[in-house]
């Protein structure tokens, strides 16, 4: 049987009642999980795994289930990040550039409009690659070493200036920033404790979401409550909820260019779709140059990211069922999933179980259409919320703020985090420096290291490891290019605006 044939008796298995019915569910369950700040894809799966169990599903039906939370979950991500310029996962983080001076600017409903067909976009060409080029794209992706990503890494910190339109030296110094905040825990190679100052709270490392709200939720009620005579939330427009013809026409290439980095970068174990939502981001911002005006309501800034996390959040899917390796948090706990219905992913999986593989390819398609239909119509709803006064709102959010991040782990140290990171982000703000590349540097951070020491361990010291393989060196030649066209760049600004 060819892969149409394959796909054609998955779709037999998606439709049957009781799937069709788990996939709306997950699908609207993922999409509320999403929009709440501090939850995200891996908390929102990882709550409904017991539900599961509990109600004895098929290894079928329990993971579409899940997994249509999981595509829920990153099209959610995207409501609180435009509305609010909350992130809901760190994945749509980078649509909070561009997507909440949209939202200011009286155009909220466009971009979540907009948002919402390039996560459709973004997450059926996963599923289109996940059915076809499976095979091709996993023997790529078997040849990366800790070497290979540690040069990836290295190419999205090369292109850290992108994120933001401030300065360069900005930018560098708040990535530096975050990667001295990705060192707080204990050394992953000696177990030694670096910078806890005592705590043991502190062993595992500073909590990614409670640091994400702080800079952003917290720091924004601040400011708010510097200058209240400038919070006028009450008047914002909410403008067209459906993106026209003439803006779909302009971010398409736009998509389909989000779309492809993000699922390569989600096919690459351990890259996940925070690293797909910032390169398609950037890289986009590199690609059209003046012709952008990102970081200031640019709709290919929220169009770019939105397809390329939900493009990596489809990718990360090959290696865990091909390989049995996790591309990413969530499909790890997909992963623990199988294995406790003693399903063993790997090579042999879609021959030992072609209803469950294949079923659950037909489940995301069919998920995508059902996400798309439940979010477009929903779109003015989300975005009234624009029209709440702020002094209702601020509360609002702080009250999100603190209940999302303490269901992380019901602890009050989190809270504690979550506060003091808000006081550094309103101080960076105030200094004019970005507080994007500090959540990159804390997010990424840990990972580049992982794989640095485990390149060290595999060469026995010997650094010329990290420049060994061809892969490697084209990823550090890429850097370097951009690098240098970003210095370029911001030298020929600086010399027209002299002018």
């Amino acid at each position: 049987m060819d892969i149409l044939g394959f796909l054609l008796h998955g779709f037999a298995v998606a439709t049957e009642p009781q799937n069709l019915l788990l996939a709306l569910i997950g699908c609207a369950v993922g999409t509320l999980i999403g929009a709440l700040p501090g939850l995200g894809p891996v908390n929102g799966v990882a709550l409904l795994i017991p539900l599961a169990f509990n109600f004895g599903l098929s290894p079928t039906a329990a993971l579409i289930l899940l997994v249509s939370v999981y595509y829920g979950t990153m099209y959610g991500g995207r409501i609180s990040s435009i509305v609010l310029n909350i992130p809901g996962d760190e994945p749509a983080m980078m649509t909070t550039l561009d997507g909440y001076p949209m939202a200011l600017a009286g155009r909220g409903g466009e971009a979540l409009g907009l948002s919402a067909v390039a996560s459709f976009v973004g997450a059926t060409v996963a599923t289109i690659g996940l059915t076809l080029f499976a095979p091709l794209l996993v023997g790529f992706a078997i040849r990366f070493g800790p070497a290979e990503y540690f040069a990836l890494f290295v190419l999205a910190f090369a292109t850290i200036g992108g994120v933001t339109s401030g300065s360069f030296t900005k930018s560098f110094v708040a990535a530096c920033l975050g990667l001295l905040l990705g060192t707080v825990g204990l050394d992953p190679a000696s177990g030694v404790s670096r910078y806890t100052f005592g705590l043991y709270e502190l062993y595992d490392g500073i909590d990614f979401i409670a640091a994400l709200v702080g800079l952003f939720a917290i720091s924004e009620c601040l400011l708010f409550l510097e200058d209240r005579r400038q919070a006028t939330g009450a008047s914002r427009e909410l403008g067209s909820a459906i993106p026209g013809m003439r803006s779909a026409g302009r971010c398409a290439p736009t998509i389909a260019r989000g779309s492809l980095i993000g699922f390569i970068a989600g096919v690459l174990p351990g890259a996940g779709a925070s690293l797909g939502s910032f390169l398609s981001y950037t890289l986009e911002k590199r690609w059209l140059g003046r012709k952008g005006d990102f970081g200031n309501g640019d709709p290919r800034g929220v169009a770019a990211p939105e397809a390329g996390n939900n493009a990596a959040a489809g990718g990360a899917l090959i290696p865990m069922l091909s390989l049995g390796i996790p591309g990413s948090g969530t499909t790890a706990i997909l992963l623990a999933l199988l294995l406790s219905m003693n399903i063993t992913p790997g090579p042999l999986l879609f021959e030992q179980q072609p209803d469950m593989v294949w079923g659950l390819v037909a489940a995301l398609f069919i998920g995508n259409i059902m996400l798309l239909v439940l979010n477009v119509p929903l779109v003015g709803l989300f975005a009234r919320v624009l029209r709440a006064p702020t002094w209702l709102l601020m509360p609002v959010v702080i009250l999100v703020a603190f209940v999302g991040v303490y269901s992380l782990n019901n602890s009050a140290f989190d809270l504690y985090v979550m506060l003091a990171f808000g006081v550094l982000g309103y101080a960076l703000r105030k200094l004019e420096i970005p507080s994007v590349p500090v959540v990159l540097g804390l997010l990424l951070g840990g990972e580049m290291e992982f794989n640095l020491r485990r390149a060290m361990s595999i060469s026995g010291g010997d650094w010329s490891i990290l420049v060994s393989s061809a892969i490697s060196v084209g990823i550090y030649a890429f850097a370097v290019a951009l690098m240098v066209a970003g210095l370029l760049y911001a030298w020929w600004l600086n010399r027209d605006s002299g002018r």
